[in-house]
């Protein structure tokens, strides 16, 4: 039976375990922003990792043992999210963590988690978490740096060679246009208008018009994440611009059409992942069973429509339990070199081989290239 227990804290810490016992042999930590700016991402990574310890449980857990999981809200503050990393590794004694719903927290989680030597899972997306490879730190969204490539070729197939960016000044905004601006010229082609917005603006309409009046612009990319890139898509379409709008893996939600509006999203593409489209894939694609077994399971649960955040969540969850699966053991430094040996597993955002240089598992094959089409998303061919 699984208990709920609050704290008299100003955020939830949420104890899943076993009841009549007083801990559980296997300890599983968590750190994510269930709850402030980055809610619409951290609540249904919690929601997930809920639903899969408790599934788990229910079918016998791991190596016949149990998986406790102690989740905090961190509410996207990343001093909170390091004070509940040491907690987590210090007072509760957990063997591994999963977390970081943003770049920030997850800098301040890998912080703690590498210097105790507990293996750690982001839920991410900058290329900084795992790049330069840290020993203990691992991650599951594909890196803002892939994103910039899948867009790019997108472009470079569609003969654009001019385009603008607007950026949020957010961690993951700003990582993001540096990545892209680190390969942009491998693809021939030129950042001619290059703005950024405070997350916290309610309208981008003067940085747009910046772009709309730069020569030669064909097209405008968007990295950030949050409710940034919704208000600069209602712009995009207030103003008129008529050219292609890329967004970022950032807001791969159908909560992003809904925040933007399905008139001002139509056309809109990213780079995004198979979840998003479980209905349209084909009956022998390798994550199909993945997909639809996470999207049903998630959404008979909780009446709401399943997002690749919770996607990331589901990953993590499944790459801890292979690897624990896989080592026998629940030691810190075994759970470790079990995730670097992951080969061939297939979650909802990719399927995954690690090793000792690539603590991702992932290439750009990973992501499907999607466009808003008659206000849901759709696989750009």
């Amino acid at each position: 039976m699984i208990k709920t227990l609050k704290t008299t804290v100003p955020v939830a810490l949420i104890a899943l375990g076993l009841t009549g016992a007083a801990h559980a042999e296997i300890k599983l930590g968590a750190s994510v922003s269930a709850t402030g700016p980055a809610a619409f991402l951290g609540d249904p990574e919690a929601k997930t990792l809920e639903m899969l310890v408790e599934e788990l449980n229910a079918k016998g857990g791991i190596n016949g043992e149990e998986v406790e999981l102690v989740l905090y809200d961190d509410g996207g503050d990343a001093n909170k999210a390091r004070t509940f990393a040491t907690r987590l590794i210090e007072d509760d004694e957990v063997q591994a963590i999963i977390g970081g719903t943003t770049t920030g927290t997850s800098m301040s989680i890998l912080s703690v988690a590498e210097d105790a030597e507990v293996p750690f899972i982001s839920l991410a997306g900058a290329i900084d978490i795992i790049q330069p490879v840290k020993p203990f730190t691992f991650k599951t969204p594909h890196t803002d740096r892939m994103a910039c490539q899948k867009i790019f070729e997108d472009m470079q197939k569609r003969s654009i060679t001019k385009i603008g960016m607007i950026s949020g000044t957010d961690g993951f905004g700003a990582s993001m246009q540096a990545q892209c601006k680190d390969v942009v010229a491998e693809y021939d082609i030129e950042i001619v208008a290059d703005e950024t917005y405070d997350p916290k603006d309610a309208d981008m309409t003067a940085q747009l018009t910046k772009i709309k009046n730069a020569a030669g612009i064909q097209a405008v990319l968007n990295p950030g994440f949050g409710q940034g890139p919704s208000i600069v898509t209602r712009n995009y379409k207030q103003l008129g611009i008529d050219l292609p709008l890329y967004q970022s893996h950032g807001v791969a939600s159908d909560g992003f059409i809904e925040l933007a509006g399905k008139d001002a999203a139509e056309g809109v593409r990213l780079p995004g992942t198979a979840l998003l489209v479980a209905d349209l894939l084909a009956d022998d694609d390798a994550q199909k069973p993945v997909v639809a077994a996470y999207k049903k399971a998630f959404e008979d649960r909780y009446e709401m429509p399943v997002s690749t955040f919770g996607g990331y969540a589901h990953d993590g969850f499944a790459l801890m339990v292979n690897a624990i699966t896989a080592a026998g053991s629940n030691e810190p430094e075994a759970i470790r070199d079990a995730l670097e040996s992951v080969a061939g597993l297939a979650g909802t955002t990719g399927i995954y081989t690690m090793s000792a240089e690539d603590h991702l598992g992932l290439d750009l094959s990973a992501f499907r290239m999607l466009e808003v089409r008659n206000g849901a998303w759709s696989i750009v061919e």
